[in-house]
């Protein structure tokens, strides 16, 4: 039978590409790791990937055999947080992915907090694309997500927790006056900058700028919401920032918030975990943690 290490080195290879890389990911050699992949395929009796001097590449059944292969090795993670007897209780190392959007501005506040109410509990937190995480979800590299909508997954259980407003920020120095509401017909040609469109809040500002009339500027993309801040700031142009943003420490440096007429932009927030998971218990406790706090910051 194959061993969950070898299925393990499998997927690896799969998501990587590469012996190599894969062997650096999983932190074995590579004569380890390309050792286990032709016993695993001695076992299946069948080939599971096509070797070249480019990379490896699955074959038709290998790439079956993945899909489960995944499930299995997210099973047996489940499996040893129910061993750990933390299904219902906030304890463990918890891996949480987020949005660099989102999680700097919100997490702080609410670790905290949740460390006083569950001092047995860690969370390692990982910071990426909503989409990527998604998938980092469904694999089993990440334990629950905190993220923008729109999410989607048959496998996984989704809980929205709160609106987030959204507003047009631009340099204190802009000739557009913040003391009065303006006609969509004052932003025609503004330049909103925007960061990588891989972000659902890119993806906002590009539907927002179509709606009235602005322009994308695609030789400026931030790299984080500190870079939007900073180019803003320097009046390079206009730029679409959530509340908790601009609610930080500094995040009103430089800016001032254009009031438009009829403005009503805002971004649903949801977490996010594998419906199977032993520990949704304990996500269902975080989620209501997290949405708590975050209706207390917005209404600050």
């Amino acid at each position: 039978m194959p061993t969950l290490r070898q299925l393990e080195y499998l997927v690896t290879i799969a998501d990587t590409g590469s012996f190599a890389l894969a062997a650096r990911v999983a932190n074995v050699s590579q004569p380890t790791l390309s050792q286990q992949i032709r016993t695993l395929e001695q076992r299946l009796g069948t080939t599971l990937l096509e070797r070249s001097a480019t990379g490896a590449m699955l074959t038709p059944v290998g790439r079956s055999i993945v899909v489960t292969a995944r499930r299995m090795l997210s099973d047996a993670s489940d499996i040893v947080a129910l061993a750990a007897g933390a299904s219902d209780r906030l304890t463990g190392t918890l891996k949480l992915g987020t949005t660099p959007t989102l999680g700097p501005y919100l997490l702080s506040p609410i670790i905290a907090e949740l460390h006083r109410m569950a001092p047995q509990l860690r969370l390692h937190v990982r910071e990426g694309i909503p989409d990527e995480q998604l998938l980092e979800l469904s694999r089993g590299n990440i334990d629950v997500m905190l993220g923008p909508l729109p999410m989607a997954g048959d496998d996984l259980a989704i809980e929205p927790l709160f609106r987030e407003p959204l507003h047009l920020v631009a340099a204190l120095d802009h000739p557009i006056d913040a003391g009065e509401a303006m006609t969509r017909d004052a932003l025609t040609g503004s330049p909103l900058l925007t960061l990588d469109p891989r972000h659902h809040l890119a993806r906002q500002a590009a539907e927002i700028a179509e709606r009235h009339g602005m322009t994308i500027a695609p030789d400026y993309y931030g790299t984080s919401l500190e870079s939007l801040h900073q180019m803003v700031a320097s009046g390079l142009g206009l730029a679409l920032l959530p509340s908790l943003y601009l609610r930080s420490a500094g995040g009103m440096a430089g800016l001032k918030i254009l009031p438009v007429e009829g403005w009503r932009v805002h971004r649903s927030i949801a977490i996010a975990w594998r419906r199977q998971s032993p520990m949704s218990a304990a996500f269902k406790l975080i989620a209501g943690h997290v949405q708590s706090c975050a209706e207390r910051l917005l209404a600050e």
